[in-house]
């Protein structure tokens, strides 16, 4: 199982430049773990594909069944107190939007801070570097003194 963060959901619903390597990472491992609001912001990533003319209608129909059926696997973390008070202190020592803050949280109540080995997908650099810093192995995105995306 690993920790999937909306940026490297995305790829797996519509053909993008990094699609062949989160594909790899999930065909790895289908047992995909996401933030309660991951849905949500994927949604909403397709949307604004859409509105850019980057999707077209019938690509977009396309993404967003295969959306209904990743959501239909996947498992969701939940809880919401303990999420939000994680992602007030990630807040305070890394540079994270409140979104990102969120869905690193909520990977470190799965694994009850014990980070080491668990994968964390992510192609959010800054939210990658996050990850990395509080002992997640990442996956798919390049950070400052490591090579990502080795599997």
């Amino acid at each position: 199982m690993r920790f999937w963060d909306s940026s490297a959901i995305v790829p797996l619903l519509c053909l993008e430049d990094t699609t062949p390597l989160i594909q790899s990472f999930y065909k790895e491992d289908r047992d995909v773990l996401v933030w309660i609001l991951t849905r949500t912001e994927a949604l909403s990533a397709l949307c604004r594909l859409r509105r850019e003319g980057v999707l077209s209608t019938t690509e977009f129909g396309k993404a967003k069944k295969r959306l209904k059926e990743l959501a239909a696997d996947w498992t969701e973390i939940q809880d919401w107190n303990r999420t939000r008070d994680r992602a007030d202190r990630l807040l305070e020592v890394h540079p994270l939007t409140a979104a990102d803050a969120l869905q690193l949280g909520a990977a470190l109540i799965f694994v009850e801070e014990r980070t080491a080995d668990f994968g964390f997908v992510s192609l959010n650099a800054m939210l990658a570097e996050a990850a990395l810093k509080e002992g997640f192995h990442v996956l798919g995105s390049s950070t400052p003194g490591q090579a990502l995306g080795d599997g």
